[in-house]
């Protein structure tokens, strides 16, 4: 009798555990916004809206750069169709703002002394502060991580307290092309020349079964198109960005959806889509609309044959998993930690 009664006790409770599964109790889902520009954010905000649509409930979300905009007003609880509306009705004025009389100053007369870039961020900072619910970290209703360096030490910060608009725009300040932003006496640019996607700052931490990394960081695997590359506006801005995006992230595959495991350990299960989208030449925003449809679309796409694993089953991803080689997932063994 008391076998059966131990027996009857272990079939309850896995009863109790598939009835929790079923409603997505424990289903932990963070997500990872990548760099990519201007062209990046309407592709998360195109990301995020499938995400909603499909119902997925995100409990973590990190950013950097681009991903650390659309990161951080997702994070504030913003209404993501109303953000999509004012994304859609942005003008290049409202997030870059040139000093042309500075730039000829600075070079003719002081010999670059003090020179830090072409636009400060003021107006980008005003455009993202207007679109936030809440002001700052603490007030968000999703916990929010977004990645920046510190130039006095060249270290990478991932920013989780404090005011949420100067650390988002500072995330998005491309060296060269944008000032630095001061925040508490120290200056940061762009967390893309150190990591495109800041995976370490969500996963172990917040506990998570799954992980969603959408990438969508520009490759260059070889010399083609230099020639054109020179004839277009901006010439100097993608020599940068191919310089930013000469490596690939531990978890890239050039498949459009690609599942792996956290290299550190904790067993969490990695999905990385990877997604085609039209060309965005900076500083325009008239194709951002055919940007972000295609990767709303492109999410669905690719989540939705997994959707119920995805919201209720991770564990049943797992036999999709493509592992790492052994010496890679070595190298990034600390990425959660």
């Amino acid at each position: 009798m008391f076998f059966q009664h131990v027996v009857l006790k272990l079939k309850r409770g896995e009863s109790k555990i598939s009835a929790k599964n079923k409603i997505g109790q424990k289903t932990r889902i963070g997500i990872v916004l990548s760099s990519g520009g201007a062209r990046g954010v309407y592709a998360h905000t195109g990301f995020v809206q499938a995400l909603q649509e499909m119902n997925i409930n995100i409990s973590a979300v990190s950013g950097c750069s681009a991903g650390a905009i659309v990161g951080g007003v997702l994070a504030s609880g913003k209404n993501m169709k109303s953000w999509a509306s004012a994304l859609l009705a942005l003008k290049s004025r409202q997030f870059w703002r040139p000093s042309w009389f500075h730039l000829i100053w600075s070079l003719l007369v002081k010999r670059w002394a003090g020179y830090t870039g072409l636009s400060s961020m003021d107006a980008a900072m005003g455009f993202c502060a207007s679109q936030l619910k809440v002001q700052t970290y603490e007030e968000c209703a999703i916990p929010f991580s977004a990645l920046a360096i510190n130039i006095g030490t060249g270290e990478k910060t991932l920013f989780d307290s404090g005011e949420l608009a100067p650390s988002m725009v500072a995330s998005a300040a491309i060296p060269m092309i944008y000032q630095p932003v001061e925040i508490n006496g120290q200056f940061y640019c762009d967390g893309a020349l150190v990591d495109l996607a800041p995976t370490d700052a969500i996963c172990c931490k917040h506990n998570l079964d799954i992980l969603i990394i959408h990438h969508v960081a520009q490759t260059y695997e070889d010399a083609s198109g230099l020639k054109e590359m020179l004839k277009r506006p901006w010439t100097l801005l993608e020599i940068l960005n191919r310089y930013i995006f000469r490596q690939q992230p531990w978890y890239y595959s050039d498949k459009h959806l690609t599942f792996r495991r956290c290299p550190c350990g904790c067993d969490a299960i990695v999905i990385i889509i990877n997604p085609d989208l039209p060309e965005l030449q900076w500083p325009m925003t008239n194709s951002g609309l055919q940007v972000l449809q295609a990767a709303q679309k492109q999410t669905v796409r690719y989540i939705e044959p997994w959707l119920e694993s995805v919201k209720y089953n991770a564990r049943s991803l797992n036999e999709n998993i493509q592992e790492l080689p052994s010496g890679e997932a070595q190298t990034h063994k600390h990425t959660c930690n």
